[in-house]
């Protein structure tokens, strides 16, 4: 076995990895093939470069991903205080400035002494481990080849879409107010108000407008993810499903006229200057000219500014059930690890929770302890057992939620108790599993 412990990839997982293995006193190798070698989605050479969206959803402790980053914060996560010292507001959300993000994750990483960053592509698994594959879901084709070849597994796929970022000085505020949903947070984000007939028409030349074509690294195989549709797919399922989805308006009240409107697409702050605002819930595949054309329907775009246009790539993931343990390590050969997205953890926070866990392993597994095995009633246990347990074949990847944790002992009700109840059970049974891993590492 390896002194050194190799990680792939340097986006959220692999860094939060190689931050985890360093933590425990082992060395670490991180390999990260941008700027030499770029992605489809990716624009900067930076760690940890978010693509999608520059939130981290919410921070309350009783919803999904706010108990999610609960857990992670007190397993020590490098992302986590990363993103805690770059926010900007979102309301209830964790949200940040992605440059600043970046910025700061990779300053953490070239800065620690027990961390060497190497600036190249891996085509190939090293033959000694431990290794940590977090290559995302953009693997290299070289690499996709040399981890298909191993694991005897074809690669699953689904679409993922990133939404359009505007300038704030190019909303009409006019037309547009600020304000959170039920009153919280007041100025976090921007609301576009629209009548039905507004939304009537943005909704026909949305599901008629001229979608890009696939690129040559994108099978011609539709099959997108349930939980980032694109929006024109989502309008083209119902005339409503925009309505009761992304541009709902409960909670939202118009000052012009007093009343809820039909509709309301919301603006969030994505840089700390707050001088540029993404559309949330616009992840598109349209043509760039057409969503100038149609975005510009929204009342209050009519003249915005967009600084990026929403983008649609293929993310690839794992049949992890087949292929991993709850710690994250190949069931075929035993000093292998993968974390990130490629193994259905989705999301940001998720890929970060994988990463984590990985690392711990990795590098628990170097110094000849045992692996570790967070309880199946934190958010995070449950999701390292889904990913390693079930059907294979119909196998997709998910989101933190209340629906992976075990039941609780007493039937409760009313939803919000349950998950509250829940949280505090993860946190306490999690705070235990801690204090006994501090307590062996001390022994």
């Amino acid at each position: 076995m390896a002194e050194v412990i190799t990680v792939i990839g340097g986006g959220l997982a692999g860094c939060e990895a190689s931050w985890q293995a360093a933590r425990l006193g082992c060395k670490v190798r991180l390999y990260e093939m941008r700027p030499t070698v770029m992605t489809p989605a990716h624009q900067t050479g930076d760690l940890a470069e978010l693509v999608c969206s520059n939130s981290l959803g919410s921070d309350l402790v009783d919803r999904p991903l706010g108990l999610l980053k609960a857990e992670l914060r007190r397993l020590g996560s490098l992302i986590l205080a990363c993103a805690d010292a770059t926010s900007v507001p979102a309301g209830s959300a964790l949200a940040v400035d992605r440059v600043l993000f970046a910025r700061e994750v990779t300053r953490r990483i070239e800065e620690h002494p027990l961390i060497e960053l190497r600036r190249e592509e891996v085509t190939s698994l090293p033959e000694e481990g431990p290794v940590v594959v977090a290559t995302g879901p953009l693997t290299s084709a070289a690499l996709s080849e040399e981890i298909r070849r191993l694991t005897g597994q074809e690669y699953l796929h689904f679409y993922d879409a990133m939404a359009p970022i505007v300038t704030v000085d190019s909303v009409d505020m006019t037309r547009a107010f600020r304000g959170g949903r039920y009153g919280r947070g007041d100025s976090d984000y921007i609301n576009c108000p629209m009548t039905r007939e507004e939304y009537e028409r943005f909704v026909a030349e949305l599901v008629s407008a001229e979608t890009a074509p696939l690129r040559d690294f994108e099978v011609q195989d539709e099959r997108f993810f349930e939980a980032c549709l694109p929006i024109e797919v989502m309008a083209k399922r119902s005339p409503d499903a925009l309505a009761f989805g992304p541009l709902r308006p409960v909670g939202l009240v118009d000052p012009r006229t007093g009343k809820r409107p039909y509709a309301v697409v919301q603006l969030r702050q994505d840089n700390r200057a707050a001088t540029l605002y993404n559309i949330v819930g616009f992840q598109t595949n349209l043509r760039w000219g057409e969503q100038k054309r149609v975005f510009s329907l929204i009342p209050g775009l009519e003249h915005a500014e967009f600084v990026r246009y929403g983008q649609m790539h293929r993310n690839t993931f794992l049949a992890s059930p087949a292929l991993l343990e709850p710690t994250f390590q190949c069931r075929r050969r035993e000093d292998l690890f993968f974390a990130g997205q490629i193994t259905g953890t989705e999301g940001y926070v998720g890929s970060t929770m994988s990463g984590l866990v990985a690392g711990m392993n990795a590098a628990r597994l170097l110094r000849g302890e045992p692996l570790i095995v967070l309880p199946r009633t934190t958010m995070a246990g449950a999701l390292c057992h889904y990913v390693s347990s079930g059907d294979a074949a119909t196998f997709q990847p998910m989101k933190a939620n209340f629906g992976l944790l075990p039941e609780l002992p007493r039937r409760v009700h009313s939803k919000r108790i349950r998950q509250q109840d829940m949280a505090r059970r993860a946190l306490e049974d999690l705070e235990r599993a801690c204090r006994e891993m501090e307590a062996a590492r001390i022994e």
